[in-house]
């Protein structure tokens, strides 16, 4: 049996270790801080200053384009974050913590960006594009079970941890040593079971020689329909910018302060347990449903799909239930129609980087749509401190709009990702 050909071998954890490291960089990261004694305010600054290095990827994306194999630099920038991980595990229980911890968690982020263009490229070069409308379902789900894996049980299992010893500096300390093993495992795996040649990455430099730095940038920006990509990209997500950023601080704040009042260990298990399910029947029927029918048809359903479980968490921000059962459900729908409708959203960024350097290409248009993380989330705390988080909720739902409209407008063949 040839691995090579059996793309279910490599895709999966492959995306993983793209998603493990952002959702605790981004995500996780905000837990730690928020149980570490650090307000709202400035955990919303600086952990969205840590999208930077996604924002600023594309300045970058074109050397590894053009140097190497993508296969050898995704392999060095996953053993970087490994060692991140475990030295910002050792960094938690000196004196200045908070900004020790930002440093390092930078330079996994940093890898963690490089790690994701050669991820995206090896994808795009190696596996034939009849196959990638369904993959890209199977890609974004593994990817977000990678976030519930440090959403959930990494933060389950610090929640635990934080019981046992009843000393969160150590509770964590320990858990950030653990994930830095498993993405080494992790590393150790994608180096056996990846494909270990690019033959399309090769013929593709033989058939682009005059390709350079500059040229690659500059053929992206005379993309048909550039201005209202770049508009869409930017404003997709600024709903779910900010309401990633809030939505732990908010369950784990007491009803005194608005919050759902519950400890580390219920949030990894909500998200843990029925949401990493939701979440991968999503994605998997986000990729079949493209597949089936193509982008045209599914688009707009899926990004509504996407969007409106919001109404749960302002539902649960006004009524407050007692019951956690209505969180879950709430939880539910928002992973299943989160893995349903991004698809929809990875797809078409796949379309935007067709052509010549697909690579740095999709590596720009998805440091775009991260700059329309990352400023908003920098705002997400003064905002939420400002309106509460009963109308900060309603503010998110509204923020969404704008990506739906200008979605509207966006040409792409009318059967693209539809296979053939």
């Amino acid at each position: 049996m040839k691995i090579d050909n059996k793309p279910w071998f490599w895709i999966p954890l492959l995306n993983f270790a793209s998603g493990l490291p952002y959702a605790i960089i981004i995500s996780v990261s905000v837990i730690m801080y928020k149980n570490l004694g650090i307000k709202n305010e400035d955990i919303g600054v600086y952990t969205s200053l840590l999208y930077l290095p996604w924002v600023v990827k594309p300045l970058w994306s074109p050397l590894i384009e053009l140097i190497g194999t993508k296969r050898k630099w995704f392999l060095w920038m996953q053993l970087i974050i490994s060692i991140s991980f475990l030295l910002v595990g050792l960094a938690i229980p000196t004196n200045g913590f908070f900004m020790m911890s930002l440093a390092i968690f930078w330079v996994a982020a940093f890898a963690s960006a490089s790690n994701d263009i050669a991820t995206d490229g090896f994808y795009l070069l190696v596996l034939p594009e009849d196959k990638q409308s369904f993959f890209i379902g199977i890609r974004s789900t593994f990817y977000r079970l990678s976030m519930l894996a440090g959403n959930g049980l990494v933060v389950l299992f610090a929640g635990y941890l934080e019981h046992k010893y009843g000393d969160n500096t150590k509770a964590w300390s320990y858990t950030m040593i653990c994930v830095g093993l498993l993405m080494t495992f992790i590393t150790a795996y994608n180096f056996i079971f990846t494909p270990k040649n690019e033959i399309n990455a090769v013929e593709n430099k033989k058939e682009t020689p005059h390709q350079n730095f500059g040229t690659i940038f500059i053929s992206f920006f005379k993309k048909k329909q550039i201005g209202l990509i770049l508009a869409f990209v930017l404003v997709f997500r600024l709903g779910e910018s900010q309401l990633l950023k809030m939505l732990s601080p908010f369950l784990l704040d007491g009803k005194e302060l608005g919050g759902m009042g519950l400890d580390t260990e219920a949030v990894g298990i909500i998200y843990g347990t029925f949401g990493v399910g939701a979440l991968t029947l999503g994605g998997i029927l986000g990729g079949i449903a493209i597949s089936r029918h193509g982008l045209t048809k599914w688009m707009f359903p899926m990004f509504l799909a996407m969007h409106l479980p919001i109404i749960g968490f302002i539902l649960l921000a006004f009524f407050h239930p007692t019951s956690i059962y209505y969180i879950y459900v709430v939880v539910i729908l928002e992973q299943f129609g989160y893995g349903f409708g991004f698809t929809a959203f990875m797809m078409y960024l796949i379309h935007v980087a067709e052509g010549e350097s697909k690579t740095a290409h999709y590596a720009l248009a998805t440091g775009f749509m991260a700059l329309g993380m990352m400023l908003p989330g920098m705002l997400s705390g003064y905002i939420q401190q400002y309106l509460g988080y009963q109308n900060f909720f309603i503010w998110v739902l509204i923020a969404t709009i704008p990506g739906l409209i200008l979605s509207r407008f966006l040409v792409f063949p009318k059967d693209f990702g539809k296979k053939s």
